[in-house]
């Protein structure tokens, strides 16, 4: 059998479709997989054990995307596949699943695009408290697949032994030793301002972590955008710290790969509801995440139970959860309300549970 899996877009996204692949390699031990995403996604599937190739499609804003569109969408019906999954349901994606030509294609029910589906799945769109997993492994039901189960099916992205020994190196260059100190990892970027923590708010959680325990290295991480904010809340917070001023680093620049590797040397994450969570996710780190607009329910590590996970979330809003396109009160409270006191007691909870 000779299958294409197809998810473009978010890093979260792709990673949480990772259990379908182990399901898929278990149910289909000699089936050929392969897996379409683009490029900023690419590196979370790069490696899976269970696939035989990743097809990486242009970026959306690329430049001449539509003739690269057209020439990818040849290379796949030339392929002959027997069964087409479109876990992604957006029109590229769906163009791409119909272009195939294959005998099955499973996808969505979305208007205006569910004929060039051979099969359709229900999705309800309300932002209900239905884990994403759990979402697009619907598409698996048509084929008799049982339900998912994060102890046999957490997600997962492999290290790549280079991406281990650069994020081991750029951590040393940075006075960071991963067997010496406890390495705290802090992501503070996130892809919108809804699911943006405020830089005063991470300011604090650093001090507070930094001072609660001796050996500890908070590195502070952000998308390639924010490089910039990330160094101010690292100078601010070192500022604050004084004499302790060493235990916060900034300036480490890691990509999704070394991230990834980082994952297996530090003693926690924190981060809010974004691709490098999700990354974080594949691994055993103990975990906090910050959930504001979105809720732990949909999108928090999907993996099992002995790793150490905290999510916290705002409490007694009417609005939450939203479609992250209107912030209805305006001042974006549900990340606002989030104290860094609870954010603290959370990663010591979670620390705790590792000693």
């Amino acid at each position: 059998m000779n299958v294409l899996l197809v998810r473009l877009r978010l890093i979260g996204d792709v990673v949480f479709t990772t259990p379908i692949l182990r399901a898929l390699r278990r149910r289909f031990p000699d089936a050929r997989l392969t897996y379409l995403v683009e490029p900023h996604a690419a590196p979370v599937v790069v490696g899976n054990p269970h696939l035989d190739e990743v097809v990486v499609a242009s970026r959306p804003d690329a430049p001449g995307r539509l003739a690269a569109d057209l020439r990818l969408a040849r290379r796949l019906r030339a392929r002959r596949y027997d069964l087409v999954l479109d876990l992604h349901g957006g029109p590229r994606s769906a163009l791409f699943a119909w272009a195939t030509g294959a005998p099955r294609r499973i996808g969505y029910e979305v208007s205006g695009r569910g004929w060039m589906y051979t099969e359709r799945v229900s999705r309800d769109r309300r932002l209900r408290p239905r884990h994403s997993v759990v979402n697009q492994w619907d598409l698996l039901l048509p084929l008799g697949f049982d339900p998912p189960d994060p102890e046999r099916d957490g997600t997962e992205m492999p290290v790549a032994p280079e991406a281990a020994a650069a994020a081991a190196a750029k951590l040393a260059a940075a006075g960071v030793d991963a067997d010496r100190h406890r390495v705290i990892v802090l992501h503070v970027s996130a892809g919108n301002p809804f699911r943006r923590w405020p830089a005063t708010s991470f300011v604090e959680l650093i001090d507070s972590l930094v001072r609660s325990g001796d050996g500890r290295r908070v590195v502070v991480v952000s998308g390639p955008s924010e490089h910039e904010a990330a160094r101010r809340i690292g100078g601010e917070a070192r500022a604050r710290l004084g004499p302790r001023a060493h235990g916060v680093v900034d300036g480490v620049d890691l990509d999704l790969a070394e991230l990834r590797a980082l994952m297996d040397r530090a003693a926690l994450f924190i981060g809010g509801d974004s691709g490098p969570l999700h990354v974080a996710g594949t691994s055993g780190v103990p975990i906090v995440g910050v959930y504001g607009p979105t809720l732990a329910a949909r999108s928090a590590p999907w993996r099992p139970a002995r790793f150490a996970t905290e999510s916290v979330e705002a409490l007694g809003l009417a609005c939450r959860p939203c479609d992250q396109r209107h912030c209805e009160p305006g001042d974006f409270r549900c990340l606002g309300s989030i104290a860094p006191a609870r954010v603290a007691e959370a990663a010591e909870r979670a620390m705790a549970r590792t000693r």
